[in-house]
């Protein structure tokens, strides 16, 4: 796993050379389609690629995006009608069955397929109308690490292809490195507040709150720690009962709108007690963790899932743990 989070940026680079001369074709067929929603299939790490992709295709083309869970066709059967919707699928393998059988409903239903994968010859992948290879190398590691940055990088490609967005595709196309310095960042201040208890809180807003869900999954299957993903927003509607005193929060704030209200909730958190750790320059109270600036709210929220990845593989390895083979884990999962 350690390995795999230290090629986070050269698998970056590898992607958006191998994908940067076909942009042009893929984003002439995304606006001669010009859906009119879009849909997306996932699970696990690959469903919180969606979930990023949900929000930055909602601000960047504004289109309304649904997740639609797989067991409505692999399980119940139904028929789906998607007429002039895009579907995309992100799997690493390409390979569950239950995201292939969605899939081959949506493009029955009349969608546009497109599928984010790891290997290009994958059921997935050979299914779709639009197949994109991640290009991410092998990944042993059963904790997704460079195919999660991957697969929502190859995601956010295809979006600013398709909408003529110059600023996102500038972004995108410095990240490899910005990646290189996130790699680097040392977020161990978070360890003390949370190794001895046995649950913890992940704040965010917006993209960032997809990077809170893949960050709790992350404690959950490398540390065996609960950990819970809210909305900064959605927190204060009950959950926050739970924060007392010393209770762990970790803050993924980006660069972006949602900057403000994130650290106003972050401050009202710690002052109440709270061991909050954030990742903006603008708290007082909570403990600011260090982050990469981007430039662009988009991929600052996607750089701020790296140095949590080498934290929490660090953190595993520290309670005694094996990140690199997990209780009850396999690399592929394939449900029906």
């Amino acid at each position: 796993m350690r390995k795999e989070i230290e090629e986070i940026p050269v698998a970056a680079q590898r992607l958006v050379d191998w994908l940067s001369p076909m942009l042009p074709a893929i984003g002439s067929t995304l606006r001669a389609r010009n859906p009119a929603f879009v849909t997306t299939i996932a699970r696990g790490s690959s469903d919180h690629a969606a979930a990023f992709l949900k929000y930055a295709i909602e601000l960047k083309a504004g289109l309304a995006v649904a997740s639609v869970g797989p067991s409505v066709a692999s399980i119940y059967g139904a028929r789906l009608s998607l007429d002039n919707a895009l579907c995309i699928s992100i799997s690493q393998s390409g390979q569950s069955p239950d995201i292939v059988a969605l899939q081959k409903a949506a493009s029955a239903g009349g969608a546009l397929t497109v599928s984010l994968t790891n290997d290009e010859k994958a059921p997935l992948a050979v299914q779709s109308d639009l197949a994109v290879d991640i290009r991410a190398g092998t990944e042993k590691g059963v904790a997704a690490t460079k195919t999660y940055v991957n697969s929502v990088l190859s995601g956010l490609l295809l979006l600013a292809a398709w909408t003529g967005d110059e600023e996102l595709m500038k972004a995108l196309e410095k990240l490899p490195g910005q990646l290189e310095k996130a790699v680097s960042l040392d977020w161990s201040s978070i360890r003390p507040d949370i190794e001895n208890g046995r649950s913890l809180f992940i704040l965010g807003r917006g993209p960032s709150l997809a990077i809170a869900h893949e960050a709790a999954l992350k404690f959950k299957e490398n540390c065996n720690l609960h950990a819970e993903a809210y909305s900064a927003a959605e927190v204060l509607h009950g959950p926050v009962s739970l924060v007392g005193r010393g209770f762990p929060v970790l803050a993924l704030a980006a660069r972006d709108k949602a900057e403000e209200a994130m650290v106003s909730t972050a401050e009202a958190m710690a002052g109440d007690g709270a061991a909050v750790h954030i990742t903006s320059v603008r708290a007082d109270k909570a403990q600011v963790l260090p982050f990469v600036d981007t430039g662009h709210p988009l991929t600052d929220a996607l750089a701020l899932i790296v140095p949590f990845y080498g934290f929490v593989e660090a953190l595993a390895r520290r309670m005694g743990l094996d990140p690199d083979r997990p209780e009850k884990l396999k690399k592929v999962t394939e449900t029906t």
